[in-house]
């Protein structure tokens, strides 16, 4: 099933002209379409790609310095760039929410959002720590980073719904060695008081 977004684009990208709502030929759902230059502006998910982090048993966590969520605990994840790979992206939020360096073991999970036309890739990592300086400090977008013990995750401050389903699927499988990839669709945002996820 798809679920239709409200977006509402009023003009075209290209050349600047009025744009209508309507199906083009050979397609079955609506787009904006340019009424001058037929430009089809599609609209399609947007990829977030970030990384569980473990060092000796624990996981890295940052407090959101950022909206939405702000003051709320997440793993390092965030939006991917145009010419970036899924891991290289992974790596590079780790170091700009965390100022971690980080190397990645695999692919741990992929959650569908589309209530949000989200898509999440998760990777698993380890902290690298080459003792020359602190492993991890906050980034900009981070008022704090910590390294927590599974039994300490501040599960009521989770600021999205996908962190703590990826959070909560990595504690049950860690001790078990199951490194099989954790498949889920995710329905709603974590609080129906709080916009966004």
């Amino acid at each position: 099933m798809i679920t239709k977004i409200k977006f509402t684009m009023k003009y075209c990208s290209l050349c600047g002209a009025g744009v209508d709502l309507v199906v083009p030929p050979g397609d079955h759902l609506e787009r904006h379409v340019c009424l001058a230059c037929g430009q089809i502006h599609y609209q399609n998910p947007k990829v977030v790609t970030g990384a569980i982090v473990e060092h000796q048993g624990q996981l890295l966590l940052c407090r959101r310095a950022i909206e939405p969520r702000y003051g709320l605990w997440t793993i390092p994840a965030g939006f991917m760039e145009n010419g970036e790979t899924t891991a290289e992206a992974a790596l590079r939020e780790t170091w700009e929410e965390a100022q971690a360096r980080v190397a990645l073991s695999g692919l741990y999970g992929l959650y569908s959002l589309p209530f949000a036309s989200q898509v999440y890739v998760i990777y698993r990592g380890e902290l690298v720590d080459d003792g020359k300086s602190p492993p991890f400090f906050p980034g900009p977008e981070s008022l704090e980073v910590e390294l927590v013990d599974p039994e300490e995750i501040p599960w009521e401050e989770l600021a999205f719904s996908v962190v703590e389903s990826a959070l909560r699927h990595y504690c049950d499988k860690s001790n078990s060695g199951d490194l099989s990839i954790h498949e889920a669709v995710i329905t709603s945002p974590r609080s129906s008081n709080r916009p966004g996820d």
